[in-house]
């Protein structure tokens, strides 16, 4: 009997529906991530500058 033959296209064609559906689930993650650094940066200047005017 012959050896079935695999097509390399359709792997191709897989390994691009895979990596299109994962990227735009990486991406909301990051931005998550920026918020509460801005928002405890943003909290640490304030506490300075009240820090600096109460002494």
């Amino acid at each position: 009997m012959s050896e079935p033959q695999i097509d390399p296209a359709g792997n191709t064609q897989q390994f691009r529906a895979f990596a299109q559906r994962s990227e735009p689930e990486a991406a909301p993650q990051k931005r998550s991530l920026a918020v509460p650094v801005a928002v405890a940066v943003a909290v640490l200047v304030i506490a300075a500058i009240a820090a600096y005017l109460i002494l």
